[in-house]
């Protein structure tokens, strides 16, 4: 990192920033879950003008912690299927390495608009189909394989564009597994811890995790997390997926608008 970006991202202003984006992070990642870096990445970026690589770097460091926090909570109401998640985490490890080597091929563009897409069928696809807290999750060989093929491509996008985890693994559990919504979030937490450990190892390698900004912002998400999983408890099936739909609007409209910035150049 240059001296002068270390002197963007230091100082009682970044401190308390790096706190802001973890409370936020927290919560969401929680109510909702998914690691948070649709929301740790911009900020660190637009307000503290972290470098792209940078952010998601520091991003995916922070995620271990909140994930593991995020999964606790969950596993207490007994909403976490551990096994799916196993094999989910498997083969997003996989996917991820296949996704990283893809990179250089394959247009940012079009796999932008191409998730903007899926987004969009998400979206629509929640207003219809409610999930049921009764819901449990067989396992069987069918969708144990389909569960693995579920990781590598979530692993694939999440090295080709850098979302992934909860964003995508949650509402497929819930829309084409029939899980609950809540184990669905716990589940997804769960597999985030594997992936993002071994995303940060790579990471540390190549200097792209601020380890001290990624130490603020994971212990001050975990603040949150716990509470974002209650509410989550709380909120009926359906408030939940208009809420997570809410958040998925969101990510689509940021991906659009990056989407538009690289047809411009």
């Amino acid at each position: 990192m240059s001296e002068l970006q270390d002197a963007r991202v230091r100082g009682p202003r970044a401190y308390l920033t790096f706190i802001f984006i973890g409370l936020i992070a927290g919560l969401l990642s929680g109510l909702f879950g998914v690691g948070g870096g649709t929301v740790i990445v911009p900020l660190l970026v637009l307000m503290l003008h972290f470098d792209q690589r940078l952010a998601a770097g520091t991003s995916l460091a922070a995620i271990v912690p909140t994930a593991s926090i995020g999964v606790i909570s969950y596993a207490v109401h007994g909403s976490v299927a551990w096994i799916p998640a196993i094999i989910l985490a498997a083969g997003a490890v996989i996917g991820a390495q296949i996704g990283t080597r893809l990179l250089p091929r394959i247009s940012q563009s079009a796999l932008r608009w191409g998730f903007v897409g899926f987004l969009v069928i998400v979206i629509i696809s929640l207003f219809l189909v409610i999930p049921s807290r009764d819901a449990v999750f067989e396992l069987g060989w069918i969708n144990g394989a389909a569960l693995a093929l579920v990781g590598v491509g979530t692993g694939v996008l999440a090295g080709l564009i850098g979302v992934g985890g909860g964003v995508i693994v949650v509402p497929v559990l819930m829309l084409a597994f029939g899980t609950s919504d809540l184990e669905a979030k716990g589940t997804s937490l769960l597999m985030m811890i594997p992936t993002a450990l071994s995303g940060t190892i790579g990471n540390l390698r190549h200097r792209n995790v601020d380890l001290l900004a990624a130490l603020i912002i994971g212990v001050s998400a975990c603040t949150m997390t716990a509470l974002g999983a209650w509410l989550a408890t709380l909120i009926d099936p359906f408030a939940g997926n208009m809420l997570f739909a809410a958040y998925l609007a969101f990510i689509a409209v940021q991906m659009t608008i990056k989407a538009l910035r690289m047809r411009g150049r």
